[in-house]
């Protein structure tokens, strides 16, 4: 179909700012029936969606595109002609899905699941209020529903230039079927929900799946550390990955690829908000809001009719409130509006059961007449309506027991700044706000409640209605100047502003897709590595005199996956091949003992071997074997081993291994974050104690290592070095960017340094696995050259983290 056309105005521009495509559950339009519109609906903006706010931060010439499903009244009418509408009108291009597939997508798995789920609900049991146990079902629906999205996306998008920005928990899938089509797009998500604790996540079946999701994507948003913080926990204990700050960036290192992790709460649109305030008819609200409540104490609460807004807990504070302080009786009141539900469900028919049953409780336990302790707005209330009670009312109660954001109390202090129906005196308000609520750190005026403590929140309201005007005032405005410095258009700017930046090596990258189904993955490579062949390195290895190669063991001439750790006869016989030639140098490289190792390599007379990192060095069968160091002083050990020790006795799971001539701490079998901060402090604390030894301190994956000090020898004219893990990028970084390594070497060496498998490395080079390392070996050995013996002998040293 042609449903953006390239006169749409979403349509991308040949010249000018990119595309953006904002990509949500719904579109950020209302539908009412109207037989005389076009397709027999009337058609309108919903500007009071965070989807449509954010186009005010965006770049003002770049085009932006929606993309959605219809507003549930409109749904009947889909069809492409409607879609071609959407798009020239509105820049709102639908995604239809049958009413069958959208019930179990959103209902089912998405409200019923997730939503709770992410709200820290466990569903224990089938019958657990507000949730569903995992159903494979709707879980499939979910992916089919996420699918029929990036189909749709597929139709318009210019993965080239278009910005893709996806909003909230219901596409969390949608960034891996996107990548799949397109591996270079450019793709942001932000969750508006709360992500749980590790804990809570690691019980979803899926877990794994939705987290590769959201590392498909270039950037990920939050509204709060906790958050972010939660999620980074989840990618370190169930899929092993770490993060790093770097000026002031989170990044995630996925398969060569950094995944951004961004932290920042969604604001408010002040121009949107101001003039439904600055309305006549708010005005005239406002005043019979002031009239009607005349002589009481007014608190305001607005929420959605859900599980995690608290207003049972809201009612029972009221309620002790007036318990404790009946001076307060006939005076205090709190107006809650209840704004419709978005799912259906026992829950939230239990929801207003019981806060109708509370508010009838208090009612008629302090109401008398013309006094009312707590008024239920349950009907549609309009803006202007709801505008006029939030610039009426001295307080704001948000009593939430978890929520992603809530941007009521930045709505309630804008109106009450905003608002002059009730004269021009200085403005002041106060907030009482549930500390589980994603917008409780950006309020630091607000008086901060656990709203499990109906103590606490009956506290907090005496203290609101009791302070002063003076503090109420500046309060105020501590709060109205963060809510209207940091507002929606702020956020949204610095979130195209990050997203930008994440993608910008996106075409200098070569993109290679991996997996299939959601563990499909994109791994991002350098624009030089390449697969390293025979044809492309005997050249080189011909015309060179002085050779050396070095050769990790693990994985790379032997199978990781073997059971048998000797090194098979193949393999013997080819080392033996290439040390018959006097111009080449051999060694195997390991983190293995020495005394192993020789068993091992006993049937090659000529092969070097490098073990413990190197640190021990035997150039032949017949040699010595040598250490690198000019004295092998091992006092240090004295001094290293006992703060190993204490860090040992403190983090269970950790171990220490003994070396000739290192010490390795392992934590690999800790837990993760533990381990990790335990591993920071103990090599701050060796570094500190061994300052003046001669020994280095280094850390690796899930290990901290302290070694003596090493130094170089000569350097060759030819060098390959083949590894297979991260205990090699060491060697790959000393020999490629030698500036930044212990090793020099001569301009004009050959250098081809080679990882084993295709993916993110310092080495220029790949081959497959094993069976191509034997393959390149032997097309070496059978390489005609001169012989002439080395004139010098080359020390090798091998600094790497904790592989062999």
């Amino acid at each position: 179909m042609a449903a953006a056309s390239p006169s749409s105005p979403a349509s991308p521009s040949p010249s000018g700012p990119p595309r953006r495509v904002i990509v949500s559950h719904r579109l950020p339009l209302r539908a009412s029936p109207d037989p005389a519109a076009p397709f027999g609906f009337k058609f309108t903006v919903d500007a009071g969606t965070v989807a449509y706010q954010l186009r005010s931060g965006l770049p003002p010439a770049a085009p932006v595109l929606h993309v959605g499903t219809l507003p549930p009244a409109a749904a009947e009418a889909a069809s492409d002609e409607l879609a071609s509408y959407l798009v020239s009108a509105f820049s709102c291009l639908p995604v239809f899905l049958p009413a069958d597939l959208h019930g179990k997508f959103y209902h089912g798995f998405c409200k019923h699941y997730m939503w709770p789920l992410l709200h820290y609900l466990l569903p224990l049991t089938p019958s657990t209020l507000g949730g569903l146990p995992f159903d494979r079902a709707l879980y499939h629906s979910f992916l089919s529903a996420n699918r029929a999205f990036a189909d749709r996306l597929t139709e318009v998008l210019a993965p080239d230039d278009d910005f893709v920005w996806i909003q909230d928990y219901h596409l969390l899938a949608l960034p891996t079927f996107l990548r799949k089509r397109f591996p270079r797009a450019r793709v942001g998500f932000f969750l508006h929900s709360p992500f749980p604790s590790s804990e809570i996540f690691r019980t979803i079946p899926v877990r794994d799946d939705l987290l590769r999701a959201l590392l498909n994507a270039d950037l990920v948003g939050f509204h709060t550390f906790d958050y972010a913080r939660h999620f980074l926990s989840a990618c370190s204990r169930l899929l092993g990955l770490d993060y790093q700050s770097k000026r002031g960036y989170i990044g995630i290192e996925y398969y060569g690829r950094t995944v951004t992790v961004k932290i920042l709460p969604v604001g408010i649109d002040m121009g949107q908000l101001r003039s439904v305030v600055s309305a006549p008819e708010t005005a005239d609200v406002v005043r019979q809001v002031a009239d009607a409540y005349k002589g009481r104490r007014l608190m305001l609460g607005v929420d959605d009719v859900d599980l995690f807004k608290g207003i049972g807990l809201k009612f029972l504070g009221m309620e002790q409130l007036l318990v404790e302080n009946p001076e307060l009786r006939g005076k205090a009141v709190l107006v809650q509006i209840t704004n419709p539900a978005r799912s259906e469900g026992r829950d939230v028919q239990e929801v207003q059961d019981e806060a109708r049953a509370i508010s009838a409780r208090v009612n008629e336990r302090f109401g008398s007449p013309g006094y009312t302790p707590i008024v239920m707005i349950s009907r549609p209330v309009s803006e202007h309506e709801k505008a006029a009670y939030y610039a009426a009312a001295e307080c704001c109660v948000v009593s939430a027991v978890r929520d992603g954001l809530n941007r009521i109390p930045y709505i309630y202090t804008v109106c009450r700044q905003e608002s002059t129906a009730l004269g021009d005196a200085p403005k002041r308000s106060v907030i009482v706000l549930s500390e589980f609520v994603g917008c409780s750190p950006s309020l630091s005026g607000a008086i901060r409640v656990n709203p499990w403590s109906v103590e606490s929140v009956a506290e907090a309201m005496s203290s609101a209605l009791r302070m002063s005007d003076g503090e109420q005032r500046l309060r105020h405005e501590k709060h109205y100047k963060y809510v209207s410095t940091h507002d929606v258009a702020y956020w949204a700017r610095s979130f195209d502003q990050d997203l930008q930046r994440a993608c910008k090596d996106h075409f200098s990258r070569r993109h290679w897709g991996i997996g299939f189904g959601m563990s499909f993955k994109v791994v991002a490579l350098g624009p030089n590595f390449r697969r390293l062949s025979v044809e492309h390195i005997v050249p080189s290895f011909r015309k060179t005199e002085n050779r050396l190669i070095l050769l990790d063991y693990d994985g790379t001439v032997m199978p990781e996956s073997s059971i048998d750790k000797a090194p098979s006869s193949e393999v013997i016989s080819v080392l033996n091949r290439l040390c018959e030639d006097p111009k080449n140098r051999v060694f195997i490289v390991s983190g293995r003992g020495k005394d192993e190792l020789s068993k091992w390599f006993a049937p090659c007379e000529k092969l070097g071997i490098a073990a413990e990192h190197g640190y021990f060095t035997r150039w032949s069968k017949e040699s010595p074997w040598e250490t690198c160091g000019l004295v092998a002083d091992f006092d240090w050990k004295k001094t290293a081993e006992p703060v190993m020790r204490l860090y040992t006795e403190a983090t269970d799971g950790s171990y220490i291994e003994h070396k000739e001539s290192a010490l390795v701490w392992h934590h690999d079998e800790a837990d993760p974050d533990f381990g990790s901060c335990q591993a920071k402090e103990l090599l701050d604390h060796l570094e500190s104690v061994l300052a003046n030894e001669p020994v280095v301190v280094k850390r690796g994956q899930h290990i901290v290592e302290v070694n003596p000090q090493v130094r170089g020898g000569k350097a060759p004219d030819f060098v390959l070095c083949i590894g297979d893990d991260r205990s090699d990028e060491d060697m790959f970084e000393s020999i490629v960017c030698p500036a930044n390594g212990s090793v020099k070497l001569p301009a004009t060496s050959e250098v081809f340094a080679c990882t084993v498998g295709k993916k993110p490395s310092m080495a220029k080079y790949y081959l497959d696995d094993t069976v191509d390392v034997i393959k390149m070996l032997q097309g070496l050995a059978s390489a005609p050259s001169q012989h002439r013996p080395w004139p010098v002998q080359l020390r090798v040293t091998f600094e790497e983290g904790n592989g062999v």
